[in-house]
């Protein structure tokens, strides 16, 4: 950031002290420190129980928890930006207050070590820490510490074999919350509804002044595919692109790298032509332009199964190619000859009934 000086003019005063040129310096270190700029997705994650987005049943099986001072051990599962740890953070701030919250709870994330090591040394001696004290505001405070383990489903066997003997054995003292991403390991992910993300989204555009439409926000939402994290990511960084002016969808495409929906079209026609020239230009194209093609390759399995001019039998052959394509690019193969591969196929697939 960079300050002008407006109306300068010559002096006849003499010049300051050096105590005073000291504390004007001090002074604007100060304000620095306090202009410094906070992304959104800290700015505006829920600082209690009652902020938490959408999950009603989540919130109301929490707040009965809260009212009474006690927590059982949770799990929380879901995809990324659906408000797992920030929920079971809410809930420790109210149960601990401000005063007590770091010394009651462990918090251990993606970056943290999981090996059987961290279980018995970090959690096992934290969870034999016994807790006393009391809140300054006089409400009652539970005599338990809270563990939160993230991505608890990545950690060793041995790892969790040591974690369930050290929940059982300091339950009286200590509460686990497990925290887990992987949806398909579980029966029924909680994803935010489109509406309560779109709310939010307005609610924040709202208080930061930002210039966005209903369609905007609605597209914001589809982009980030149920992550309010992402979303509140893409919308803070179009607004700095955009400076001041509408956040239109097709900032939000570039921002978020959506390959657009007028270039999906183009495979598709280039596929249904049947020349493998204009086949082999358009992927070209699609290098060349920068779109990624793990992001081609999600987008055209959307477009693929919602097509309701394929039979079930060219869906399936379309889709199981296009996971092949992406185990393919996830062990680092050519980008052009997988999508040209890929394209191939469906261009088979279209053509076949001509």
């Amino acid at each position: 950031m960079q300050a002008f000086l407006k109306g300068a003019s010559i002096s006849t005063k003499p010049p300051p002290t050096k105590d005073r040129g000291v504390t004007a310096t001090a002074r604007s270190s100060g304000e620095n420190k306090k202009a410094k700029p906070v992304p959104w997705v800290e700015k505006y994650r829920p600082k209690c129980v009652d902020e938490v987005a959408f999950q009603e049943e989540v919130v109301a099986v929490l707040k009965k928890s809260l009212e009474g001072a006690d927590l059982p051990n949770l799990l929380f599962y879901g995809p990324p930006g659906t408000g797992k740890t920030s929920t079971i953070l809410a809930a420790a701030r109210e149960l601990f207050g401000p005063e007590l919250f770091r010394l009651r709870v462990l918090e251990l994330n993606a970056s943290d070590e999981r090996g059987i090591q961290v279980v018995r040394e970090k959690v096992k001696n934290f969870a034999q820490l016994t807790v006393s004290g009391s809140r300054s505001d006089g409400k009652p405070c539970p005599p338990f510490k809270i563990v939160i383990l993230d991505e608890a489903d990545s950690m060793t066997s041995a790892a969790q074999a040591a974690l369930r003997r050290t929940m059982e054995k300091e339950s009286k003292t200590t509460r686990f919350c497990l925290i887990c991403n992987y949806v398909s390991r579980y029966v029924f992910p909680f994803i935010k509804s489109y509406k309560i993300q779109q709310q939010r989204l307005l609610d924040i555009a709202d208080k930061e002044h930002v210039k966005i439409s209903n369609e905007g926000i609605a597209y914001l939402v589809k982009v980030s595919e149920g992550d309010l994290r992402k979303a509140i990511t893409f919308l803070q960084s179009a607004t700095r692109l955009t400076g001041g002016k509408e956040v239109t969808e097709k900032v939000i495409t570039d921002i978020a790298g959506v390959v657009p929906a007028k270039t999906i079209d183009g495979v598709f026609a280039a596929c249904q032509s049947g020349s493998f020239d204009k086949l082999e230009a358009v992927v070209k194209d699609l290098i060349n332009e920068g779109h990624a093609a793990t992001q081609l390759v999600n987008q055209l399995h959307d477009v693929v199964v919602e097509n309701d001019n394929l039979s079930d039998k060219q869906k399936s052959i379309i889709t199981e190619k296009l996971a092949e394509v992406d185990k393919c690019l996830a062990d680092g193969a050519d980008e052009h000859l997988q999508l040209i591969s890929l394209c191939a196929t469906v261009m088979q697939q279209l053509t076949q009934n001509c």
